[in-house]
């Protein structure tokens, strides 16, 4: 299983997507679909699992699920993929909402995490996913 090369974040970028409650994306701004590889009209309704990074441990996932549906904020680091087989790495904040018209959903904010950010999710991450087998 090989991967694609890293892709740097700028340090200004700001990547933004909304989706509703089962993670199905309503919304990505420019700097999120540029540096994913994606078109919005590629993103909207899609799973938001589709920039996911196959080395990304399930736990951290569940964390980030059983946190904002509980109406709680999830921060944490994670590894995404392109749609070309590179990957990148953020610092995300998810937040869960209601609109004022009444529907629910998540919005994710991300950054450029540090190196030693990086390093450190690296280093966990590589610890559960021997835990989950991969």
């Amino acid at each position: 299983m090989t991967e694609g090369k890293e892709i740097v974040l700028d340090k200004s970028a700001f990547l933004v997507s909304e989706t509703d409650e089962k993670g199905i994306i309503r919304f990505a701004n420019d700097t999120f679909c540029k540096v994913a590889g994606y078109t919005l009209d590629e993103l909207t309704g899609q799973p938001h699992n589709i920039v996911r990074s196959k080395y990304m441990p399930k736990k951290a996932f569940q964390s980030l699920w059983d946190t904002v549906q509980s109406g709680e904020i999830w921060t944490g680091y994670v590894k995404n993929a392109t749609k070309s087989g590179d990957f990148y790495w953020v610092y995300a904040t998810v937040f869960p909402f209601k609109s004022c018209n009444g529907s629910t959903g998540y919005l994710s904010c991300r950054r450029k995490p540090s190196n030693k950010e990086i390093q450190e999710a690296e280093e966990l991450y590589a610890i559960w996913n021997k835990e989950e087998g991969k």
